[in-house]
Protein backbone atom coordinates (compact mmCIF):
# COMPACT_ATOMS: atom_id res chain seq x y z
CA UNK A 1 0.00 0.00 0.00
CA UNK A 2 2.91 2.75 0.77
CA UNK A 3 4.44 1.97 -2.44
CA UNK A 4 1.49 2.70 -4.06
CA UNK A 5 1.02 5.73 -2.64
CA UNK A 6 4.14 6.80 -3.62
CA UNK A 7 4.14 5.99 -7.09
CA UNK A 8 0.43 7.89 -6.76
CA UNK A 9 2.12 11.02 -5.27
CA UNK A 10 4.89 11.14 -7.80
CA UNK A 11 2.32 10.68 -10.59
CA UNK A 12 0.08 14.12 -9.49
CA UNK A 13 3.54 15.90 -8.75
CA UNK A 14 4.87 14.97 -12.58
CA UNK A 15 1.04 16.08 -13.95
CA UNK A 16 1.23 19.01 -11.72
CA UNK A 17 4.55 19.80 -13.21
CA UNK A 18 3.32 19.03 -17.00
CA UNK A 19 0.48 21.17 -16.80
CA UNK A 20 2.60 24.09 -15.39
CA UNK A 21 5.26 23.83 -17.95
CA UNK A 22 2.52 23.77 -21.31
CA UNK A 23 0.94 26.69 -19.12
CA UNK A 24 4.06 28.23 -19.93
CA UNK A 25 4.18 27.56 -23.30
CA UNK A 26 0.64 28.48 -24.31
CA UNK A 27 1.49 31.85 -22.92
CA UNK A 28 5.16 31.86 -24.53
CA UNK A 29 3.69 30.28 -28.40
CA UNK A 30 0.93 31.91 -30.48
CA UNK A 31 0.89 34.06 -33.91
CA UNK A 32 3.44 36.07 -31.75
CA UNK A 33 6.17 34.02 -30.42
CA UNK A 34 7.53 35.61 -26.60
CA UNK A 35 11.03 34.14 -24.89
CA UNK A 36 10.36 32.21 -21.93
CA UNK A 37 12.71 34.48 -20.06
CA UNK A 38 10.51 37.43 -21.24
CA UNK A 39 7.27 35.22 -20.00
CA UNK A 40 8.84 34.41 -16.62
CA UNK A 41 9.85 38.45 -16.13
CA UNK A 42 6.69 39.62 -17.29
CA UNK A 43 4.74 36.83 -14.95
CA UNK A 44 7.22 38.50 -11.67
CA UNK A 45 6.67 41.25 -12.31
CA UNK A 46 3.00 41.08 -12.75
CA UNK A 47 2.94 38.96 -9.58
CA UNK A 48 4.61 41.79 -7.66
CA UNK A 49 8.22 39.50 -7.30
CA UNK A 50 10.30 41.30 -9.08
CA UNK A 51 11.22 45.11 -10.40
CA UNK A 52 12.05 44.37 -13.65
CA UNK A 53 9.92 45.08 -16.84
CA UNK A 54 9.30 44.23 -20.10
CA UNK A 55 8.24 46.13 -22.94
CA UNK A 56 4.91 47.37 -22.58
CA UNK A 57 3.11 45.11 -25.71
CA UNK A 58 5.13 41.74 -24.33
CA UNK A 59 3.77 42.71 -20.76
CA UNK A 60 0.41 43.05 -21.83
CA UNK A 61 0.48 40.51 -24.40
CA UNK A 62 1.13 38.03 -21.57
CA UNK A 63 -0.79 39.31 -18.59
CA UNK A 64 -3.85 40.14 -20.02
CA UNK A 65 -4.63 38.14 -23.39
CA UNK A 66 -2.40 34.72 -23.04
CA UNK A 67 -2.60 34.29 -18.72
CA UNK A 68 -6.56 34.32 -19.07
CA UNK A 69 -6.75 32.40 -21.55
CA UNK A 70 -4.59 29.27 -19.56
CA UNK A 71 -6.61 30.19 -16.21
CA UNK A 72 -9.80 29.50 -18.51
CA UNK A 73 -8.44 26.54 -20.20
CA UNK A 74 -7.02 25.19 -16.81
CA UNK A 75 -10.59 25.21 -15.08
CA UNK A 76 -12.83 24.59 -18.36
CA UNK A 77 -10.44 21.04 -19.28
CA UNK A 78 -10.49 19.96 -15.12
CA UNK A 79 -14.29 20.82 -14.78
CA UNK A 80 -15.04 18.46 -17.83
CA UNK A 81 -12.44 15.45 -17.15
CA UNK A 82 -14.68 15.85 -13.35
CA UNK A 83 -18.10 15.85 -14.57
CA UNK A 84 -16.94 13.07 -17.65
CA UNK A 85 -15.99 10.85 -14.64
CA UNK A 86 -18.90 11.50 -12.27
CA UNK A 87 -21.51 11.00 -14.80
CA UNK A 88 -19.65 7.84 -15.99
CA UNK A 89 -19.57 6.65 -12.70
CA UNK A 90 -23.70 7.21 -11.89
CA UNK A 91 -24.85 5.92 -14.99
CA UNK A 92 -23.03 3.11 -15.30
CA UNK A 93 -22.40 3.95 -19.00
CA UNK A 94 -18.65 4.87 -20.57
CA UNK A 95 -19.64 7.11 -23.05
CA UNK A 96 -21.50 9.31 -20.69
CA UNK A 97 -20.43 13.04 -20.81
CA UNK A 98 -22.59 16.43 -20.79
CA UNK A 99 -23.24 16.41 -24.35
CA UNK A 100 -25.31 13.02 -24.03
CA UNK A 101 -27.28 14.43 -21.25
CA UNK A 102 -27.85 17.71 -22.83
CA UNK A 103 -25.87 20.19 -20.98
CA UNK A 104 -24.22 21.15 -23.23
CA UNK A 105 -26.91 21.59 -26.11
CA UNK A 106 -28.90 23.41 -23.67
CA UNK A 107 -26.08 26.21 -23.21
CA UNK A 108 -25.52 26.42 -26.33
CA UNK A 109 -28.95 27.15 -27.85
CA UNK A 110 -28.96 29.92 -24.58
CA UNK A 111 -25.76 31.23 -26.23
CA UNK A 112 -27.32 31.39 -30.47
CA UNK A 113 -30.24 32.96 -29.01
CA UNK A 114 -28.03 35.66 -28.11
CA UNK A 115 -25.71 36.25 -30.72
CA UNK A 116 -28.78 35.40 -34.01
CA UNK A 117 -31.53 36.83 -32.08
CA UNK A 118 -31.85 39.34 -29.09
CA UNK A 119 -28.70 40.93 -28.45
CA UNK A 120 -26.29 42.11 -26.25
CA UNK A 121 -29.33 43.78 -24.06
CA UNK A 122 -27.19 43.12 -20.76
CA UNK A 123 -23.67 44.18 -22.05
CA UNK A 124 -21.03 41.72 -22.20
CA UNK A 125 -22.73 39.41 -19.45
CA UNK A 126 -25.53 38.98 -21.81
CA UNK A 127 -23.83 35.76 -23.84
CA UNK A 128 -22.70 33.86 -20.00
CA UNK A 129 -26.41 34.85 -18.57
CA UNK A 130 -27.86 33.20 -21.61
CA UNK A 131 -25.42 30.13 -21.53
CA UNK A 132 -26.07 29.47 -18.59
CA UNK A 133 -29.41 30.10 -18.45
CA UNK A 134 -30.25 27.83 -21.20
CA UNK A 135 -27.90 24.38 -19.74
CA UNK A 136 -29.66 24.90 -16.36
CA UNK A 137 -33.11 24.95 -18.37
CA UNK A 138 -31.94 21.95 -19.93
CA UNK A 139 -30.62 20.03 -16.91
CA UNK A 140 -34.41 20.90 -15.53
CA UNK A 141 -36.21 19.42 -18.50
CA UNK A 142 -34.39 16.39 -18.19
CA UNK A 143 -34.92 15.99 -14.10
CA UNK A 144 -38.61 16.48 -14.49
CA UNK A 145 -39.05 13.98 -17.38
CA UNK A 146 -37.55 11.15 -15.47
CA UNK A 147 -39.94 12.10 -12.29
CA UNK A 148 -42.49 11.24 -15.03
CA UNK A 149 -41.39 8.03 -15.98
CA UNK A 150 -41.61 4.74 -13.52
CA UNK A 151 -38.70 4.15 -12.22
CA UNK A 152 -35.19 6.90 -12.12
CA UNK A 153 -32.80 4.39 -13.24
CA UNK A 154 -29.63 5.22 -15.33
CA UNK A 155 -31.10 4.44 -18.27
CA UNK A 156 -33.66 6.56 -18.13
CA UNK A 157 -31.73 9.32 -17.14
CA UNK A 158 -29.83 8.75 -20.08
CA UNK A 159 -32.78 8.43 -23.02
CA UNK A 160 -34.18 11.73 -21.38
CA UNK A 161 -30.66 13.69 -21.52
CA UNK A 162 -30.69 12.33 -25.35
CA UNK A 163 -34.20 13.84 -26.02
CA UNK A 164 -33.07 17.35 -24.86
CA UNK A 165 -30.02 17.08 -26.33
CA UNK A 166 -31.49 16.98 -29.91
CA UNK A 167 -34.18 19.06 -28.53
CA UNK A 168 -32.00 21.99 -28.33
CA UNK A 169 -29.90 21.08 -30.94
CA UNK A 170 -32.87 21.42 -33.31
CA UNK A 171 -33.46 24.92 -31.63
CA UNK A 172 -30.10 26.04 -31.89
CA UNK A 173 -30.38 25.32 -35.28
CA UNK A 174 -33.38 26.71 -36.35
CA UNK A 175 -32.47 30.37 -34.50
CA UNK A 176 -29.35 29.73 -36.65
CA UNK A 177 -31.13 29.97 -39.81
CA UNK A 178 -34.04 32.35 -38.76
CA UNK A 179 -32.02 34.87 -37.48
CA UNK A 180 -29.49 37.25 -38.46
CA UNK A 181 -27.65 35.45 -41.01
CA UNK A 182 -24.71 37.98 -40.69
CA UNK A 183 -23.59 36.32 -36.98
CA UNK A 184 -23.83 32.49 -38.68
CA UNK A 185 -19.84 32.32 -38.16
CA UNK A 186 -19.52 33.73 -34.73
CA UNK A 187 -22.50 30.95 -33.78
CA UNK A 188 -20.48 28.08 -35.36
CA UNK A 189 -16.97 29.51 -34.13
CA UNK A 190 -18.88 29.87 -30.56
CA UNK A 191 -20.37 26.47 -30.90
CA UNK A 192 -16.80 24.86 -31.56
CA UNK A 193 -15.61 26.28 -28.37
CA UNK A 194 -12.72 28.60 -27.99
CA UNK A 195 -10.98 30.48 -25.31
CA UNK A 196 -10.65 33.45 -26.65
CA UNK A 197 -13.34 34.99 -24.77
CA UNK A 198 -11.28 34.58 -21.35
CA UNK A 199 -11.01 37.88 -19.67
CA UNK A 200 -10.44 38.81 -16.24
CA UNK A 201 -13.46 39.58 -15.03
CA UNK A 202 -15.34 36.30 -16.21
CA UNK A 203 -12.78 34.01 -14.93
CA UNK A 204 -14.30 34.36 -11.45
CA UNK A 205 -17.10 32.01 -13.13
CA UNK A 206 -14.80 29.36 -14.51
CA UNK A 207 -13.20 29.04 -11.18
CA UNK A 208 -16.69 28.75 -9.25
CA UNK A 209 -17.73 25.67 -11.76
CA UNK A 210 -14.22 24.11 -10.71
CA UNK A 211 -14.34 24.73 -7.95
CA UNK A 212 -17.94 23.18 -7.06
CA UNK A 213 -17.07 19.94 -8.81
CA UNK A 214 -13.77 19.61 -7.15
CA UNK A 215 -15.43 19.98 -3.60
CA UNK A 216 -18.17 17.56 -4.51
CA UNK A 217 -16.79 14.67 -5.81
CA UNK A 218 -13.91 15.08 -3.64
CA UNK A 219 -16.27 14.96 -0.25
CA UNK A 220 -18.86 12.36 -1.80
CA UNK A 221 -15.60 10.25 -3.52
CA UNK A 222 -17.06 7.48 -1.03
CA UNK A 223 -20.74 7.17 -2.48
CA UNK A 224 -19.26 7.44 -5.72
CA UNK A 225 -17.19 4.56 -5.14
CA UNK A 226 -20.00 2.91 -4.11
CA UNK A 227 -21.38 2.80 -7.13
CA UNK A 228 -19.11 0.66 -8.62
CA UNK A 229 -20.12 -2.13 -7.07
CA UNK A 230 -23.83 -1.56 -8.46
CA UNK A 231 -27.10 0.01 -7.36
CA UNK A 232 -28.14 -3.09 -4.97
CA UNK A 233 -24.87 -2.93 -3.05
CA UNK A 234 -24.64 1.14 -3.38
CA UNK A 235 -28.12 0.86 -0.94
CA UNK A 236 -26.86 -1.64 0.99
CA UNK A 237 -24.06 0.39 2.42
CA UNK A 238 -26.51 3.57 3.05
CA UNK A 239 -26.42 5.13 0.03
CA UNK A 240 -29.29 6.93 -1.24
CA UNK A 241 -28.65 6.07 -5.27
CA UNK A 242 -31.54 7.97 -7.04
CA UNK A 243 -31.17 10.99 -4.47
CA UNK A 244 -27.09 10.76 -5.20
CA UNK A 245 -27.30 10.27 -8.82
CA UNK A 246 -29.95 13.53 -9.11
CA UNK A 247 -27.51 15.64 -7.46
CA UNK A 248 -24.58 14.46 -9.13
CA UNK A 249 -26.67 15.04 -12.43
CA UNK A 250 -27.02 19.13 -10.73
CA UNK A 251 -23.82 19.79 -10.28
CA UNK A 252 -22.50 18.60 -13.21
CA UNK A 253 -25.38 20.76 -14.81
CA UNK A 254 -24.49 23.86 -13.06
CA UNK A 255 -20.53 23.83 -13.69
CA UNK A 256 -21.20 22.74 -17.22
CA UNK A 257 -23.23 25.61 -17.91
CA UNK A 258 -20.49 27.73 -16.22
CA UNK A 259 -17.64 26.15 -18.57
CA UNK A 260 -20.21 26.70 -21.69
CA UNK A 261 -21.07 30.15 -21.30
CA UNK A 262 -17.20 31.17 -20.26
CA UNK A 263 -15.66 28.55 -23.24
CA UNK A 264 -18.65 27.37 -25.27
CA UNK A 265 -18.85 23.87 -26.35
CA UNK A 266 -15.79 21.55 -26.32
CA UNK A 267 -16.66 18.31 -26.99
CA UNK A 268 -15.32 14.92 -26.08
CA UNK A 269 -12.89 16.23 -22.73
CA UNK A 270 -15.83 14.08 -20.18
CA UNK A 271 -15.34 11.27 -22.82
CA UNK A 272 -11.95 10.55 -23.10
CA UNK A 273 -10.27 11.55 -19.60
CA UNK A 274 -11.75 9.49 -17.07
CA UNK A 275 -11.00 6.47 -19.32
CA UNK A 276 -7.34 7.34 -19.63
CA UNK A 277 -7.31 8.41 -16.23
CA UNK A 278 -8.37 5.40 -14.87
CA UNK A 279 -5.21 3.79 -16.41
CA UNK A 280 -3.14 5.35 -14.01
CA UNK A 281 -5.07 5.22 -11.10
CA UNK A 282 -7.94 2.48 -11.29
CA UNK A 283 -11.09 2.97 -10.37
CA UNK A 284 -11.82 4.72 -6.78
CA UNK A 285 -12.28 8.30 -6.97
CA UNK A 286 -10.09 9.61 -4.35
CA UNK A 287 -6.91 9.76 -7.00
CA UNK A 288 -9.58 9.36 -10.14
CA UNK A 289 -10.80 12.78 -9.40
CA UNK A 290 -7.69 14.39 -9.35
CA UNK A 291 -5.99 12.68 -12.33
CA UNK A 292 -8.81 13.77 -14.65
CA UNK A 293 -8.60 17.27 -13.37
CA UNK A 294 -4.89 17.64 -14.03
CA UNK A 295 -5.58 15.52 -17.61
CA UNK A 296 -8.35 17.91 -18.64
CA UNK A 297 -6.49 20.79 -17.83
CA UNK A 298 -3.11 19.10 -19.93
CA UNK A 299 -5.88 18.35 -23.24
CA UNK A 300 -7.48 21.86 -22.93
CA UNK A 301 -3.87 23.26 -22.91
CA UNK A 302 -2.32 21.33 -25.87
CA UNK A 303 -5.13 21.57 -27.91
CA UNK A 304 -5.53 25.34 -27.08
CA UNK A 305 -1.52 25.29 -28.57
CA UNK A 306 -2.49 23.59 -31.67
CA UNK A 307 -5.70 25.82 -32.44
CA UNK A 308 -3.65 28.93 -32.39
CA UNK A 309 -0.81 27.41 -34.22
CA UNK A 310 -1.96 24.68 -37.16
CA UNK A 311 -3.40 27.95 -39.20
CA UNK A 312 -1.51 31.43 -37.75
CA UNK A 313 -2.27 33.81 -37.43
CA UNK A 314 -5.74 32.42 -37.63
CA UNK A 315 -7.45 30.59 -34.74
CA UNK A 316 -9.09 27.41 -34.52
CA UNK A 317 -12.06 26.57 -32.46
CA UNK A 318 -10.55 24.35 -29.87
CA UNK A 319 -13.46 21.73 -30.24
CA UNK A 320 -12.28 20.73 -33.79
CA UNK A 321 -8.90 19.72 -32.45
CA UNK A 322 -10.45 18.12 -29.17
CA UNK A 323 -13.02 16.09 -31.57
CA UNK A 324 -10.66 15.03 -33.57
CA UNK A 325 -8.35 13.67 -30.92
CA UNK A 326 -11.93 11.85 -29.70
CA UNK A 327 -12.83 10.30 -32.50
CA UNK A 328 -9.18 8.91 -32.92
CA UNK A 329 -9.83 7.60 -29.26
CA UNK A 330 -12.51 5.87 -29.71
CA UNK A 331 -11.53 4.06 -33.00
CA UNK A 332 -7.82 2.84 -30.96
CA UNK A 333 -10.29 2.15 -28.11
CA UNK A 334 -12.77 -0.08 -30.11
CA UNK A 335 -9.75 -1.58 -31.96
CA UNK A 336 -7.92 -2.76 -28.86
CA UNK A 337 -10.88 -4.09 -26.88
CA UNK A 338 -11.56 -6.13 -30.54
CA UNK A 339 -8.36 -7.12 -30.84
CA UNK A 340 -7.81 -8.20 -27.05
Amino acid sequence: MFPARINQRIMLAAGLMLVIALALSSIAYGSTVIPLPAVLNALAHAAGFSDLTTSGPIERIVVDLRLPRVVLGICAGAGLGIIGAMLQTVTRNDLADPFLFGLSSGAAAGAVSVISIFGDRFGIWTLPIAAFSGGMLAAIIVLLLVRRVHGQGPERLILAGLAVSFLFAALTNYMVFSGDQRAAHSVLFWTLGGLGLARWDNLPLAMIGLFAILVYALANHRNLDAFLAGENTAESLGVRVTRTRNTVFIVCAFSTAIFVSVAGVIGFVGLMIPHIARRFTGQLHAGLVVTCALLGAMLILLSDLAARLLLAPQELPIGIVTSSVGAFFVVTTLLRRRTG
